[in-house]
Protein backbone atom coordinates (compact mmCIF):
# COMPACT_ATOMS: atom_id res chain seq x y z
CA UNK A 1 0.00 0.00 0.00
CA UNK A 2 2.11 3.05 1.16
CA UNK A 3 6.15 2.69 0.48
CA UNK A 4 8.29 5.58 1.97
CA UNK A 5 12.12 5.03 0.70
CA UNK A 6 14.80 7.40 1.99
CA UNK A 7 12.89 10.53 2.55
CA UNK A 8 14.24 13.56 3.61
CA UNK A 9 12.42 17.01 4.19
CA UNK A 10 13.88 20.88 5.24
CA UNK A 11 12.53 23.49 6.88
CA UNK A 12 14.65 25.95 4.61
CA UNK A 13 18.39 24.66 5.55
CA UNK A 14 16.94 22.83 9.05
CA UNK A 15 16.14 19.05 7.92
CA UNK A 16 13.94 17.80 9.55
CA UNK A 17 13.88 14.22 7.98
CA UNK A 18 16.30 11.57 7.42
CA UNK A 19 16.08 9.20 5.31
CA UNK A 20 13.01 7.84 6.54
CA UNK A 21 12.15 4.52 5.36
CA UNK A 22 7.99 3.19 6.31
CA UNK A 23 5.93 0.97 5.03
CA UNK A 24 2.01 0.35 5.74
CA UNK A 25 0.40 -2.41 4.02
CA UNK A 26 -3.42 -3.18 2.77
CA UNK A 27 -5.53 -2.91 5.67
CA UNK A 28 -2.73 -2.57 8.01
CA UNK A 29 -3.03 -0.05 11.44
CA UNK A 30 0.99 1.27 11.67
CA UNK A 31 1.96 3.54 14.62
CA UNK A 32 4.67 6.16 14.60
CA UNK A 33 5.75 7.71 18.00
CA UNK A 34 8.02 9.34 19.40
CA UNK A 35 8.60 12.38 21.75
CA UNK A 36 7.79 16.49 20.62
CA UNK A 37 9.86 17.27 17.58
CA UNK A 38 11.04 14.28 16.65
CA UNK A 39 9.09 15.00 13.18
CA UNK A 40 5.72 13.21 13.33
CA UNK A 41 3.89 15.98 12.23
CA UNK A 42 6.26 17.11 9.35
CA UNK A 43 6.26 13.15 8.27
CA UNK A 44 2.29 13.33 7.70
CA UNK A 45 2.75 16.83 6.25
CA UNK A 46 4.67 15.17 3.64
CA UNK A 47 2.89 12.08 2.81
CA UNK A 48 -0.09 14.56 2.32
CA UNK A 49 1.18 16.62 0.27
CA UNK A 50 1.83 19.45 2.33
CA UNK A 51 5.13 19.91 2.72
CA UNK A 52 7.90 19.42 0.12
CA UNK A 53 10.02 16.34 0.33
CA UNK A 54 13.84 17.32 -0.28
CA UNK A 55 15.10 13.42 -1.45
CA UNK A 56 13.33 9.88 -1.71
CA UNK A 57 10.09 8.67 -2.80
CA UNK A 58 6.66 8.29 -1.56
CA UNK A 59 4.13 5.70 -3.16
CA UNK A 60 0.65 4.23 -3.11
CA UNK A 61 -0.85 1.28 -4.62
CA UNK A 62 2.27 1.27 -6.75
CA UNK A 63 1.15 5.52 -7.99
CA UNK A 64 4.09 7.87 -6.97
CA UNK A 65 3.06 10.88 -4.47
CA UNK A 66 6.38 12.14 -4.40
CA UNK A 67 5.73 15.29 -6.13
CA UNK A 68 2.08 15.49 -6.17
CA UNK A 69 0.26 18.58 -4.80
CA UNK A 70 -1.92 17.70 -1.94
CA UNK A 71 -5.08 17.71 -3.82
CA UNK A 72 -3.76 15.41 -5.85
CA UNK A 73 -2.72 13.72 -3.15
CA UNK A 74 -6.00 13.08 -1.97
CA UNK A 75 -7.40 12.08 -5.20
CA UNK A 76 -5.38 9.15 -5.11
CA UNK A 77 -7.10 7.98 -1.78
CA UNK A 78 -5.06 9.48 0.81
CA UNK A 79 -7.12 11.25 3.67
CA UNK A 80 -5.57 12.98 6.83
CA UNK A 81 -6.96 14.41 10.24
CA UNK A 82 -4.62 16.88 10.93
CA UNK A 83 -3.54 17.82 14.55
CA UNK A 84 -5.52 20.02 16.04
CA UNK A 85 -8.80 18.85 14.31
CA UNK A 86 -9.16 22.17 12.05
CA UNK A 87 -13.23 21.64 11.47
CA UNK A 88 -14.89 24.60 9.97
CA UNK A 89 -16.61 26.23 13.14
CA UNK A 90 -18.47 28.38 11.31
CA UNK A 91 -20.05 25.73 9.20
CA UNK A 92 -22.35 22.83 10.57
CA UNK A 93 -21.73 19.56 11.00
CA UNK A 94 -23.83 18.14 8.09
CA UNK A 95 -21.73 20.56 5.63
CA UNK A 96 -18.44 19.66 7.26
CA UNK A 97 -18.86 16.34 6.40
CA UNK A 98 -20.48 16.62 2.97
CA UNK A 99 -16.77 18.91 2.16
CA UNK A 100 -15.20 15.45 2.92
CA UNK A 101 -16.25 13.44 -0.23
CA UNK A 102 -14.34 15.10 -2.58
CA UNK A 103 -13.24 12.23 -4.69
CA UNK A 104 -15.44 11.26 -7.90
CA UNK A 105 -15.65 8.00 -6.05
CA UNK A 106 -16.79 9.73 -2.68
CA UNK A 107 -19.29 12.00 -4.19
CA UNK A 108 -20.89 8.63 -5.61
CA UNK A 109 -21.47 7.03 -2.66
CA UNK A 110 -21.77 10.29 -0.38
CA UNK A 111 -24.94 9.18 1.30
CA UNK A 112 -23.70 5.23 2.21
CA UNK A 113 -20.59 6.87 3.56
CA UNK A 114 -22.68 9.21 5.70
CA UNK A 115 -24.59 6.50 7.30
CA UNK A 116 -21.27 4.67 8.27
CA UNK A 117 -20.21 7.58 9.92
CA UNK A 118 -23.43 8.13 12.02
CA UNK A 119 -23.10 4.37 12.87
CA UNK A 120 -19.25 4.98 14.13
CA UNK A 121 -20.27 8.33 15.49
CA UNK A 122 -24.21 8.92 16.43
CA UNK A 123 -23.72 12.09 18.35
CA UNK A 124 -22.91 13.18 14.74
CA UNK A 125 -25.92 12.67 13.70
CA UNK A 126 -27.91 14.06 16.90
CA UNK A 127 -25.65 17.21 15.82
CA UNK A 128 -26.00 17.98 11.89
CA UNK A 129 -27.54 21.61 12.04
CA UNK A 130 -25.13 22.24 15.00
CA UNK A 131 -22.07 24.35 14.28
CA UNK A 132 -18.87 23.05 14.19
CA UNK A 133 -17.37 25.45 16.59
CA UNK A 134 -19.61 24.68 19.51
CA UNK A 135 -18.91 21.28 19.52
CA UNK A 136 -17.02 19.77 22.36
CA UNK A 137 -13.41 18.98 21.77
CA UNK A 138 -13.81 15.40 21.33
CA UNK A 139 -16.92 15.71 18.91
CA UNK A 140 -14.73 17.58 16.99
CA UNK A 141 -12.37 14.71 16.65
CA UNK A 142 -14.77 13.04 15.64
CA UNK A 143 -15.80 15.34 13.27
CA UNK A 144 -12.44 15.49 11.90
CA UNK A 145 -12.53 11.84 11.42
CA UNK A 146 -15.85 11.52 9.86
CA UNK A 147 -15.07 14.02 7.90
CA UNK A 148 -11.93 12.05 6.49
CA UNK A 149 -13.73 8.65 6.17
CA UNK A 150 -16.44 10.95 3.58
CA UNK A 151 -13.40 10.93 0.95
CA UNK A 152 -13.59 6.60 1.12
CA UNK A 153 -9.50 7.10 1.87
CA UNK A 154 -7.48 3.97 1.46
CA UNK A 155 -5.12 5.03 3.50
CA UNK A 156 -6.23 7.33 6.54
CA UNK A 157 -3.32 9.45 8.49
CA UNK A 158 -4.13 10.63 12.01
CA UNK A 159 -1.80 13.14 13.40
CA UNK A 160 -1.96 12.98 17.44
CA UNK A 161 -6.21 12.45 17.43
CA UNK A 162 -6.10 11.88 21.22
CA UNK A 163 -4.26 15.30 21.89
CA UNK A 164 -6.29 17.43 24.07
CA UNK A 165 -9.08 14.98 24.68
CA UNK A 166 -10.50 13.28 28.31
CA UNK A 167 -9.17 9.59 28.77
CA UNK A 168 -12.63 7.75 27.95
CA UNK A 169 -13.27 9.89 24.91
CA UNK A 170 -10.08 8.56 23.82
CA UNK A 171 -11.57 5.34 24.11
CA UNK A 172 -13.97 6.20 21.98
CA UNK A 173 -12.23 7.21 19.49
CA UNK A 174 -9.82 4.80 19.24
CA UNK A 175 -11.93 1.62 19.04
CA UNK A 176 -13.78 3.86 16.40
CA UNK A 177 -9.95 3.50 14.59
CA UNK A 178 -10.06 -0.04 14.93
CA UNK A 179 -13.64 -0.60 13.32
CA UNK A 180 -12.59 1.73 10.48
CA UNK A 181 -9.19 -0.72 10.48
CA UNK A 182 -11.43 -3.46 10.51
CA UNK A 183 -13.39 -2.09 7.58
CA UNK A 184 -10.66 -2.59 5.37
CA UNK A 185 -9.00 1.20 5.43
CA UNK A 186 -5.18 1.27 5.87
CA UNK A 187 -4.24 3.38 8.86
CA UNK A 188 -0.92 5.65 9.46
CA UNK A 189 -1.25 6.88 13.34
CA UNK A 190 0.80 9.48 14.37
CA UNK A 191 0.38 9.54 18.12
CA UNK A 192 2.37 10.42 21.48
CA UNK A 193 -0.41 8.40 23.72
CA UNK A 194 2.42 5.14 23.23
CA UNK A 195 0.40 2.44 24.65
CA UNK A 196 -2.49 3.23 23.10
CA UNK A 197 -0.95 3.55 19.62
CA UNK A 198 0.75 0.36 20.30
CA UNK A 199 -1.96 -1.30 21.40
CA UNK A 200 -4.10 -0.45 18.34
CA UNK A 201 -0.98 -1.10 15.39
CA UNK A 202 0.35 -4.16 14.16
CA UNK A 203 4.05 -2.17 13.87
CA UNK A 204 5.26 0.83 14.58
CA UNK A 205 8.17 3.16 14.09
CA UNK A 206 9.92 5.12 16.96
CA UNK A 207 10.84 8.60 15.47
CA UNK A 208 13.77 10.54 16.98
CA UNK A 209 15.51 14.08 15.67
CA UNK A 210 13.73 13.07 11.92
CA UNK A 211 15.31 9.64 12.18
CA UNK A 212 13.44 6.35 12.19
CA UNK A 213 15.81 5.16 15.65
CA UNK A 214 13.91 1.72 16.04
CA UNK A 215 10.99 0.03 14.22
CA UNK A 216 9.27 -3.63 14.29
CA UNK A 217 6.24 -5.47 15.98
CA UNK A 218 4.46 -3.33 18.16
CA UNK A 219 5.06 -5.62 20.89
CA UNK A 220 8.52 -5.37 20.54
CA UNK A 221 8.28 -1.95 20.78
CA UNK A 222 6.49 -1.94 23.98
CA UNK A 223 8.90 -3.91 25.97
CA UNK A 224 11.56 -3.07 24.22
CA UNK A 225 14.76 -1.40 26.52
CA UNK A 226 16.16 0.20 23.72
CA UNK A 227 13.01 1.88 22.58
CA UNK A 228 12.34 3.26 25.86
CA UNK A 229 15.72 4.32 26.15
CA UNK A 230 16.32 5.69 23.04
CA UNK A 231 13.05 7.45 22.21
CA UNK A 232 10.84 7.66 25.30
CA UNK A 233 14.17 8.06 28.12
CA UNK A 234 13.18 5.68 29.97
Amino acid sequence: MLEITGLDAYYGDAQALWGIDLSVGPGETVSVIGPNGAGKSTLVNVIAGLHPARRGTITLAGVNLTKMPAHRVCSQGVATVPEGRRVFPEMSVYDNLCLGAYRKEARAEYRQTLLRVYELFPVLEQRLQQRAGSLSGGEQQMLAIGRALMAKPKLLLLDEPSLGLAPVVIDEVFEALRTINEQGVSVLLVEQEVERALELSTRGYLLAEGRVVASGPSDWLRDSDQARQSVLGV
